[in-house]
């Protein structure tokens, strides 16, 4: 399996990678591949069938310089924080293992590096629902996924020091849903590390689930393909760096 090194980059140019790497894998032109990364500026991703003016405070994000972007995969508004947040990716194939045949069991065994990273910390940590990752009973990440030809998009979140006020900001969260979770805001339900009391900057937070995902998976390191490299530039002109898409329901 590659693993990607970390890559800093906007939300279009991120969101393009992974699908260009999901485009190459499901014509058998690159392996299974996985990777870390931060996007900058601090973003919003949102899910392929949401509404971003439901779901996002589009004029508080605009205000602080905060892009938005739609992803292909399914799941609400996510805020990455540029500062606080890295979110993995893994593409692989759904004959991989047993479990990437069942929705629940596959979120569980993709993601399932990051629960033991945590437990590494010493922090208490366990999924929750199909897609949550909770830190002592709060959530710390959140992931999403689609298939295509028999392979899997899996991504998500991991907040080691997210800025939950920017993040109570900028996403639109329902009363209706915090009550379904048995809380009254936005910060009795979510977490990071530093809240957590471990601090941790960015290089320790990569390294940290850099050494879990190789622990768990046959990886080398590589790069992306001059193949995929094309196929990102394309995704950003027709899709992700276009309005119509981003803001299309």
């Amino acid at each position: 399996m590659r693993f990607i090194p970390l890559i800093v980059a906007r939300p279009e140019v991120q969101m393009a990678i992974d699908e260009a790497i999901l485009i190459a894998r499901s014509e058998e032109k690159v392996p299974d591949t996985i990777r870390l990364y931060v996007f900058k500026p601090s973003s919003v991703t949102i899910g392929r069938f949401q509404s971003v003016r439901h779901d996002v405070n589009v004029k508080k994000a605009e205000e602080l310089g905060i892009p938005i972007v739609r992803r292909i995969t399914g799941g609400g508004s996510v805020f990455h924080d540029e500062y606080g947040e890295i979110t993995y990716s893994v593409i692989i194939g759904e004959d991989y293992h047993p479990a990437l045949k069942n929705i629940y069991e596959s979120y569980r065994f993709l993601a399932g590096p990051l629960v033991d990273a945590l437990q590494d910390l010493g922090v208490r940590a366990e999924f929750s629902g199909l897609n949550d990752i909770i830190a002592n009973g709060k959530k710390i990440s959140g992931s999403a996924q689609t298939r295509r030809k028999g392979i899997i998009l899996q991504h998500g979140t991991f907040m080691y020091a997210t800025r939950l006020e920017i993040l109570g900001s900028v996403l639109k969260v329902s009363k209706e849903k915090l009550k379904d979770k048995g809380v009254k805001s936005i910060f009795d339900r979510v977490t990071t590390l530093e809240r957590e009391g471990i601090k941790m900057n960015r290089e320790e937070a990569y390294n940290l689930l850099k050494n879990s995902f190789f622990r768990a998976f046959p990886l080398e390191e590589g790069e992306l393909t001059k193949y995929e490299l094309e196929l990102v530039e394309k995704l950003i002109e027709e899709k992700y760096g276009r309005k119509e898409w981003n803001f299309s329901r």
